[in-house]
């Protein structure tokens, strides 16, 4: 009995180290997210008393025309960018873990392809800025010298105050940001894979694709489920490149206004402060990423498992 007692008396000092996160984690995350809940059914704008007005914001959100081009702004680009992201990870993963090819240095790559993704999303807006100015950046100095020199004529892009363009532009400078993520998370999956399976493939003559799709493509499902569920909800929260890069007084800004930059206008921009609309935005973002997600996941199940387990019912 004493033995068990003093057990009991270790354990418990275990809630003590857990306390300080626990504290933490109530104060700075859950009450954040219960608050914003809270805002988004009453009519708050900056201070003052706060009136409760049932879903009347969220009517309003559903009728908000200007939310519905934002959240399009924001699926155009999301989805040109994790079509090329995605595209350009399996690509390099084919060949890093391609059995004939045999490539070396996967480490140095690892950290090339990272790269981007640490940098400061402030720097690689003011970059690209630079880069492709329309009169002296740098990028159509380049191509109007390759035009010069093939005896043509160049006019130069506004590659960012054209509103047809810049949302294109966005969504390759996120993708550039964003594939070494991806492609190390595809890396991971496939060496997780017994290279038994490889061997005997080879031996059986299989051909390249052929083991891609049967072997490599049905083993990465849950890595594929993770970098899809995690892309969409990072590329529907989009929010600095664009805001970092155009600014609200271009033609352009129109058709890259993301849902997170419509949410800033209404949350923070000084003459149009509706806290409690600005909420109501926020979890009718969060309501649409769950929709989506839960259809990723419906996508990605593995159907030989869900097979089994109704063969079992019967």
């Amino acid at each position: 009995m004493r033995k068990h007692k003093r057990l009991g008396s270790y354990n418990n000092w275990g809630y003590l180290f857990v306390l300080p996160f626990s504290v933490i984690f109530l104060i700075f995350s859950v009450y954040p997210v219960l608050r914003t809940l809270h805002l988004s059914f009453t009519d708050l704008k900056v201070m003052g008393d706060a009136h409760f007005i049932g879903f009347n914001n969220y009517i309003r959100v559903i009728q908000d025309k200007f939310f519905w081009k934002a959240l399009l702004n924001t699926v155009r680009i999301w989805g040109v960018n994790i079509v090329l992201q995605l595209g350009l990870a399996f690509l390099l993963m084919m060949v890093f873990s391609d059995v004939k090819y045999k490539m070396k240095g996967l480490g140095f790559f690892r950290i090339v392809y990272y790269l981007p993704n640490l940098i400061a999303a402030t720097s690689v807006a003011f970059l690209f800025q630079t880069l492709l100015d329309w009169r002296y950046g740098s990028f159509n100095i380049i191509i109007s010298n390759i035009a010069r020199f093939f005896g043509t004529s160049y006019n130069p892009v506004d590659w960012i105050g054209n509103g047809h363009v810049v949302p294109y532009v966005i969504a390759v400078i996120q993708s550039w940001m964003w594939f070494g993520n991806s492609f190390i998370m595809l890396m991971a999956g496939v060496q997780g894979i017994p290279k038994d399976y490889f061997e005997a493939a080879a031996i059986d003559g299989a051909g390249r694709w052929t083991v891609f799709f049967k072997i490599t493509l049905p083993l990465l499902r849950p890595i594929m489920m993770y970098v899809a569920i995690t892309s969409l909800i990072g590329g529907l929260q989009m929010f600095d490149l664009p805001f970092l890069m155009i600014q609200p007084s271009s033609s352009a800004y129109g058709n890259v206004q993301t849902v997170m930059m419509y949410l800033y206008r209404f949350g923070f921009t000084a003459g149009s402060i509706n806290t409690g609309y600005a909420s109501a935005v926020a979890y009718m973002l969060f309501l649409i990423i769950l929709a989506v997600s839960l259809i990723q996941l419906y996508l990605f199940r593995d159907k030989d498992k869900t097979n089994t387990k109704k063969g079992g019912r019967k």
